[in-house]
């Protein structure tokens, strides 16, 4: 009998052991994203749930972040596995700049995902019609933390002004945004993201508001003299938005999964080959994510070097990285 017990001890501490050690493998990926109102924060929603679906080993988790700038520090302090970022705010963090002068955060690219588009708002009634018109109005360049602010400065300098001298400057992110708007406490502001971008889209289809979007895309070879081949003119095509009938010449950069020195070549296969494979599901979420393609996979689009277990998956599908 005390044999028996001791058998089935054994066998339990056994079984223990081994569902500790399954569940000590199991990994927690953290994903930076950005506000509740932009693309970013649903796009990383689907991107966990597929991750945690489909590796049976990691557990995925969306956080709602203060945007690309932010999510860089969360690379940099270890809190974050992975980061959705905007290509120019990526360069800087990873050489050391502008926003991250207190220190250089080491990035690997896992994928290009798709453009984020520029948008300068406003509302009819304003004033506004061109980008010299926002001199002396209220107008918000972004939340702390955000690649909004970033490429909102780099806007506004290649437009010949000064965005602490010619405007009122708020900081505020894209829901907060639209919400000033519609109480007229801005005239207007910048936003730089997917299309469409929910917040906007509330903005464009509320009653009695009119919106309208100022044309720039003529500033972009401006922009890239200084900062480097960052940035291409695009267009916000007419339709994105409710009631907006015309098509918008804008600056757009694109937008990239990002993760620190840390990742292993195996995590990091893994994880681009699900993204890849299982885009259907992502794109069910957002349509952005039609551009989580093969094809978008090339340096020219991202300034950080891809990391070694990515460069394998697309290495495998043909393509060089």
């Amino acid at each position: 009998m005390k044999k028996t017990v001791a058998i089935l001890a054994m066998t339990i501490s056994a079984g223990l052991a081994l569902a500790g050690a399954a569940h000590a493998q199991q990994k927690t990926m953290s994903i930076g994203t950005g506000g509740t109102g932009g693309v970013y924060y649903p796009l990383g929603g689907a991107v966990a749930n597929v991750l945690s679906k489909n590796l049976p080993n990691m557990q995925a988790t969306a956080e709602v972040t203060g945007g690309s700038v932010d999510n860089l520090k969360l690379i940099g302090a270890g809190k974050s596995e992975l980061a959705f970022t905007m290509a120019d705010a990526a360069l800087d963090a990873l050489k050391g700049e502008d926003k991250f002068k207190s220190g250089k955060v080491p990035l690997q690219a896992l994928l290009v995902v798709y453009p984020n588009r520029m948008h300068v708002v406003t509302v009819e009634g304003s004033g506004i019609e061109t980008m010299a018109d926002l001199k002396g109005k209220r107008v918000s360049t972004g939340s702390p933390g955000s690649a909004t602010e970033v490429m909102a400065f780099r806007v506004i300098e290649a437009a010949g002004l000064d965005k602490d001298k010619d405007l009122k400057r708020e900081r505020l992110g894209v829901s907060e945004s639209v919400n000033a708007i519609k109480d007229r406490k801005i005239d207007a502001f910048f936003w730089v993201g997917g299309i469409p971008t929910a917040a906007v889209t509330d903005l464009a289809a509320t009653p009695g508001v009119k919106l309208k979007l100022i044309d720039h895309g003529d500033l972009a070879e401006k922009m890239n003299a200084k900062y480097g081949k960052l940035y291409s003119p695009g267009k916000i095509k007419a339709g994105s938005y409710p009631g907006y009938d015309k098509d918008n010449s804008i600056t757009e950069v694109w937008n990239l999964i990002v993760t620190g020195d840390k990742m292993s070549n195996e995590d990091a296969y893994a994880i681009v080959k699900t993204l890849v494979e299982k885009k259907a599901d992502i794109v069910a979420v957002h349509k952005e994510a039609e551009s989580f393609s093969l094809d978008n996979q090339v340096q020219i689009r991202s300034p950080i070097p891809f990391h070694p277990g990515a460069l394998k998956y697309f290495k495998e599908k043909g393509i060089g990285g």
